[in-house]
């Protein structure tokens, strides 16, 4: 009969009947993209497969690019810093200062922290003798009260003598927390 074993007969065969043109894969990819919002190139792959049709990753990639179906990655990151700022700008005071005892110097500093519906920001407040937090605030907004209550929880735990340096990253945040509340310049100019 044909000059071909049974298992490439029937791997052609099968390829064959499955292949899809370039117009039909868009449609069913929309399908499944109507169905599961969030999936990108690689589970779509997977989703055709498990439905039966026979297609290569690469090409599911090159048609949902070409095709503006592609989905927006998340953010992973947040941005804690902004020196860009018009608050004004205090001199550094730990630039030649070494800290020879607990609360001489003060640094300050936020983070965030990734939970399923975003971030939540954590201003953290520690000894740069010690390197012990001294005072710490959470919140999911990332804006001056946050410093603020940091600061407030350090002054409440710690209650520092005169002349203590409060050290930050001259953030926005505390640059107007400074201004707008005429802080003395012993809790801590930048």
């Amino acid at each position: 009969m044909i000059d071909l074993s049974r298992s490439t007969y029937y791997y052609r065969s099968t390829a064959k009947a499955l292949s899809l043109g370039d117009s039909e894969l868009v449609a069913i990819i929309e399908d499944i993209r109507d169905e599961l919002p969030c999936y990108g190139y690689r589970r779509i792959t997977h989703e055709l497969q498990r439905r039966g049709h026979l297609v290569n990753h690469k090409r599911v990639a090159r048609i949902m690019r070409a095709n503006g179906l592609g989905i927006k990655p998340r953010k992973r990151y947040a941005r804690t810093t902004d020196s860009n700022h018009d608050s004004p700008i205090y001199p550094n005071l730990y630039r030649n200062v070494i800290p020879a005892r607990p609360d001489m110097v003060w640094v300050a500093d936020f983070t965030y922290i990734r939970i399923t519906v975003g971030f939540c920001y954590l201003a953290v407040i520690l000894d740069a003798c010690s390197r012990k937090v001294v005072g710490y605030a959470l919140s999911r907004r990332l804006d001056t009260p946050l410093a603020l209550a940091a600061l407030h929880s350090a002054i409440d735990n710690r209650e520092p003598p005169p002349g203590c340096i409060h050290h930050t990253d001259r953030g926005c945040q505390y640059a107007r927390a400074i201004a707008a509340h005429s802080m003395p310049l012993v809790y801590g100019a930048p």
